[in-house]
């Protein structure tokens, strides 16, 4: 039997050095870093660790919760989500990851969208963005 993309990549030190890097750009983005502003970098780095480790094959189970109910509180849009994806891309580039192995994480975190977001493109309308943020900090009042 052949090697998972986990043990392509270089195993879980590899993959944590992915991780916490891509993670530190996400939360230091201006356009999503925002949505960070009160978590735990740690646990973000970790839950993420977890979710790929799995994804690439490796005997990790990821102990978050669902990745809709985590991310149904937050007015995600179609451009963050793309904005997301567009760092994840460049950090594989700098980590010179294989390139079947940048496809299939990048095509798998796009099969999450529906799971983070109900905008289908790829457009951020500020405008649109803040009054999401009203309309979910209401909900989350009432």
């Amino acid at each position: 039997m052949g090697q998972t993309l986990y043990e392509e990549l270089g195993g879980e030190a590899k993959l944590r050095q992915i991780i916490d890097a891509f993670i530190d750009r996400v939360f230091d983005d201006r356009m999503i870093g925002f949505f960070f502003r009160n978590a735990d970098k740690n646990r973000i780095k970790e839950m993420e660790f977890q979710l790929t480790a799995r994804f690439l094959g490796a005997d990790v189970e990821y102990q978050g919760r669902p990745l809709d109910e985590v991310h149904a509180k937050h007015p995600i849009m179609g451009g963050q989500f793309a904005r997301r994806l567009q760092i994840l891309s460049e950090t594989l580039e700098h980590y010179k990851v294989p390139k079947h192995i940048q496809d299939a994480w990048i095509k798998h975190t796009e099969s999450l969208r529906p799971l983070i977001t109900r905008d289908a493109g790829s457009d951020c309308d500020p405008l649109l963005a803040r009054e999401k943020v009203k309309e979910s900090r209401r909900l989350v009042e009432e």
